[in-house]
């Protein structure tokens, strides 16, 4: 990863991490974001659900890319997505490099 990169991740980091007043790592961010997709008033969440709300934030992030593709919201007010195009084959730290790039995008909107 190049030093810009790094750079402009860091402070997306920071900026989102600020509103928390403690440093939030990569799932933390991707949880919100999904969280914040959702739309929902705060309520707990059961672990599978928690999985879904971060499910959402992928679709979310990889939407402009061409990956999914916002189908709508369910009778309980759940968003989905349907797969448009398979992602390409990636080591780990390349689909982490992908969700950041997404990521940085997001906040940037």
């Amino acid at each position: 990863m190049d030093y810009i990169f790094e750079k402009t991740w860091s402070e997306t980091v920071e900026k989102v991490s600020k509103s928390f007043g403690e440093k939030l790592d990569y799932s933390a961010i991707i949880f919100l974001i999904g969280l914040q997709e959702l739309g929902h008033d705060y309520k707990p969440l059961k672990k599978d659900q928690k999985l879904d709300v971060m499910h959402i934030a992928i679709c979310t992030l990889l939407e402009p890319f061409g990956y999914y593709e916002y189908e709508g919201r369910d009778a309980d007010g759940w968003p989905h997505f349907k797969r448009v195009e398979n992602l390409p084959a990636l080591a780990p730290a390349e689909q982490e490099t992908l969700i950041k790039r997404a990521i940085i995008e997001y906040f940037n909107d």
